[in-house]
């Protein structure tokens, strides 16, 4: 079983609490980037006490970790448009929607910044992105079941496929994320799936 910080998920005051703290911890990546981030100026932007904060999260580590779980758990489920190239169009447009949004994009840049050095946030990391791949590989086996692509396509890897690009674009370019770069993405991905480069 779980035992993170911030691993229970109870109703009531609890509950709310925890919701003001992850939207002020979130609130603070986006603004001031990790190394802004201090338990103390959650909790007075939560409006709890820092006892609180301290002793459910313990460090800005643990409070990361758990935003990221919340942002999982949150994230919209998987299309299902009855084709490859539907269903990693959505895939894609979701990316950009994300990592384009004014709040979203700079808090993933900060939390994959803070991961190069930060062995705690690392782990929260990897485990966002693969519930997030654990989510839409789904729509590869419908595929291969429909005859799209070729049996023993590796979903996984499909799904990276199409949000690599986009990741990449907005970590070392200033330039906007479009929906037409999601599209291309989605694309690219589906005809080298079709074309077996992801056979495991």
């Amino acid at each position: 079983m779980d035992s993170a910080p911030g691993a229970a998920r109870p109703g009531g005051r609890t509950a709310r609490v925890r919701a003001a703290v992850l939207t002020a911890a979130g609130d603070v990546l986006a603004e001031s980037g990790y190394a802004g981030l201090d338990l103390a100026d959650v909790a007075r932007r939560a409006g709890v006490g820092k006892t609180t904060v301290y002793r459910r999260w313990g460090s800005v580590g643990g409070l990361v970790a758990d935003l990221l779980a919340e942002m999982a758990e949150s994230s919209t489920p998987r299309a299902d448009t009855g084709t490859l190239l539907g269903d990693l169009t959505a895939n894609a447009r979701l990316v950009r929607r994300t990592l384009a949004n004014r709040r979203q994009g700079p808090l993933f840049r900060a939390v994959i910044a803070a991961s190069i050095g930060a062995p705690d946030t690392a782990r929260a990391l990897h485990r966002f992105y693969a519930a997030r791949v654990d989510e839409w590989a789904p729509c590869v086996a419908d595929a291969v079941a429909r005859g799209e692509v070729p049996d023993g396509t590796d979903g996984r890897e499909v799904i990276r496929a199409v949000s690599a690009p986009l990741y990449y674009r907005m970590l070392t370019t200033n330039a906007p994320l479009t929906v037409a770069m999601a599209d291309r993405a989605a694309a690219a991905a589906a005809a080298a799936a079709r074309d077996g480069a992801y056979l495991s």
